[in-house]
């Protein structure tokens, strides 16, 4: 019986030896994953540790870039995700996670500067002239 015609009776339409949409899972993506996970911790340490920017705002923005760049990596390497991957539908589920992720982040941070605005104390003088 011919390969063909026993993929034709199984119902198969594609050999074995394909690999899933194109994803290779092994050894070595998952070492160059975690390699690259241990490189985008350390840098941020360091950068906090050895104070290499003066601002505090800086040191956080850069921070926030690494960690961009670290859940991309895990994205690749570990969860295996891309744009074939389940047919688009995990890409479209991230972006839908990102979308929730960035309104949530915003939304809160204006809450907060805005309470922590209108909400501070007077000052010491105006309080002695309270009832």
């Amino acid at each position: 019986m011919s390969e063909q015609q026993h993929h034709a009776e199984h119902g198969h339409g594609h050999g074995h030896d394909d690999d899933d949409h194109g994803l290779h899972i092994s050894a070595k993506g998952y070492l160059t994953g975690f390699v690259l996970s241990v490189i985008l911790t350390a840098i941020p340490f360091w950068l906090v540790m050895g104070k290499v920017f003066e601002s505090p705002g800086t040191t956080a923005f850069v921070i926030l870039g690494f960690a961009a760049v670290q859940i991309v990596v895990h994205m690749i390497y570990f969860l295996h995700l891309n744009a074939r991957s389940e047919g688009g539908w995990n890409m479209l589920a991230l972006i839908f996670t990102i979308v929730l992720v960035v309104i949530t982040l915003s939304g809160s941070l204006w809450v907060m500067f805005h309470l922590n605005h209108n909400m501070m104390p007077a000052s010491m003088h105006e309080m002695r002239n309270m009832p």
